[in-house]
């Protein structure tokens, strides 16, 4: 007797290019048929005209809150990792969540910038609160060698803790230079790990700026051997994904191991203290106050003055960016091409929403970005439809398989993930592709997709017929183990 059965699915696997009516049955949080013929077990999930995929794995996620995580999952996701920030001490972040319990899986890289924040700014950890002091100008300047020293020891202990990987928030640190991030790299070769970079700007947004964020990406790639991933490379590239693209490929001929990821939105979110928000930079990049806008509100800041005031006496918030339009087909074609090209994965960078546990479900308005509810069913209604280029597949993969593999060498749990095969966990999401899509926006940012009608989690139903289980907890650590 299986635990439990999906019947008459459209079952979609990317790696194995599977597509085709089936039953799955699970036992024990695993996959154990994928048969056209009659399963028994204790409960059944009719899935005639669904599909059925890996459940989704976002690499890229600020909301480790359980509001956030109970989210996520209503928009498909069965593993959310937090990477390019980072979390530190990461014992005690698994500690907790696994006190707590959560929802979907997650997991932690190494926080390099905590880790100089422990060092330069005497900012204590745990690191959770990286995104409140990333406008700290303390952390920011130059590290000594006594002081790298001890920031790479730091990183050191939160990857014995079991982080699976190293998360670079380079773009926020002007002071710190090639030389270090080099030594980061190197530290995660040797730990067979991978470098989740939020990269400099570009010289075509910052021309008087030192280096430029993907020529040093490249050369630190190619120099150490690492396997080195960019970040949200649409808000990093954002008009010039085309010539990133080219650049990141000519390096991947050349031996480097270079993987990225995007989301399907044209606005960002960050602390208004980020480095590339500073007025001179926006002017360089042909952009002013205009591009900064209130999350509450949605408006604009009314002057530069009020963005230079908010800099220097509030750096730590959060602002939506704005440089390229939200609607049009130009800027659909634009997200297209950043998020399916090479290596590319879809991942969220949901911001924390900030809203106590158990206010469930959560008030739809709050200053944070609608990224963080919607972007694997916006991802799915944008370039899954029938009038797409793309295969329902090929889509899938961004989602599923690529983020996997991505991450694997830090987190070998996740081998086991991302496929629809026997013996694989049974992360699993089911979706009406006719009416799935996000219903997150500016203005209602925490509303939940619709369309994701089960989201099962090592096996067990975390979304039955779109409802959320609040006592589902069956979310389990990714270490480097």
């Amino acid at each position: 007797m299986l635990d439990t059965v999906i019947e008459r699915a459209r079952v979609i696997d990317p790696e194995t290019g599977l597509d085709d009516v089936l039953n799955i049955g699970i036992h024990r949080g695993r996959i154990t048929h994928l048969t056209a013929s009659p399963l028994d077990a204790l409960t059944r999930i009719d899935a005639t005209g669904l599909v059925a995929c890996p459940g989704f794995i976002d690499l890229h996620s600020h909301a480790q809150d359980l509001t956030g995580l109970r989210l996520q999952a209503l928009d498909g996701v069965t593993t959310a990792l937090e990477l390019e920030a980072g979390a530190g001490p990461v014992s005690a972040l698994y500690r907790q969540a696994a006190d707590e319990g959560r929802p979907i899986h997650y997991g932690y890289s190494a926080s390099w910038a905590a880790a100089r924040m422990a060092v330069l700014a005497d900012t204590p950890m745990p690191a959770h609160t990286v995104l409140k002091d990333l406008g700290n100008p303390a952390w920011q300047r130059h590290a000594t060698r006594a002081e790298t020293v001890r920031i790479t020891q730091i990183v050191e202990t939160q990857l014995a803790e079991g982080a699976i990987g190293i998360g670079m928030l380079l773009g926020y640190c002007a002071g710190a230079g090639t030389a270090e991030f080099h030594g980061m790299a190197e530290l995660a070769r040797a730990h067979s790990m991978t470098t989740f970079t939020h990269i400099r700007e570009l010289r075509a947004f910052n021309p008087a700026g030192p280096v430029d964020g993907v020529e040093e990406l490249v050369r630190v790639a190619l120099d150490s051997g690492a396997h080195l991933h960019c970040c949200h490379v649409n808000s990093t590239a954002r008009s010039h994904i085309d010539a990133v693209t080219e650049a990141l490929g000519t390096a991947r001929d050349k031996g480097a191991v270079l993987t990225t990821e995007a989301y399907p939105y044209a606005t960002a979110m960050t602390p208004v203290g980020a480095p590339f928000l500073a007025p001179d930079l926006l002017k360089d990049a042909g952009l002013d106050h205009h591009a900064v806008k209130d999350p509450v509100t949605g408006r604009p800041l009314p002057d530069t003055a009020t963005l230079r005031r908010l800099r220097r006496d509030r750096p730590e918030t959060l602002v939506l960016f704005e440089p390229l339009r939200e609607t049009g087909a130009a800027q659909r074609d634009l997200l297209e091409r950043a998020l399916f090209g090479d290596h590319t994965a879809v991942a969220s960078d949901a911001m924390p929403t900030n809203v106590t546990p158990s206010a469930w479900p959560p008030p739809e308005a709050a200053p944070t970005h609608p990224r963080g509810a919607g972007t694997f069913s916006r991802t799915l209604r944008l370039f899954a439809g029938t009038a797409s280029r793309r295969t329902l597949s090929e889509v899938i993969a961004r989602m599923t398989l690529v983020p996997a593999d991505i991450a694997a060498a830090g987190a070998p749990s996740l081998r086991t993930k991302g496929r629809i095969r026997i013996g694989c966990d049974a992360d699993i999401t089911i979706f009406d592709q006719q009416a799935v899509t996000e219903r997150a926006s500016f203005a209602t940012p925490l509303r939940a997709s619709t369309g994701i009608t089960h989201v099962l989690v090592a096996g067990r139903l975390v979304v039955c017929d779109g409802e959320l289980d609040t006592a589902a907890l069956p979310g389990r650590a990714i270490r480097n183990i």
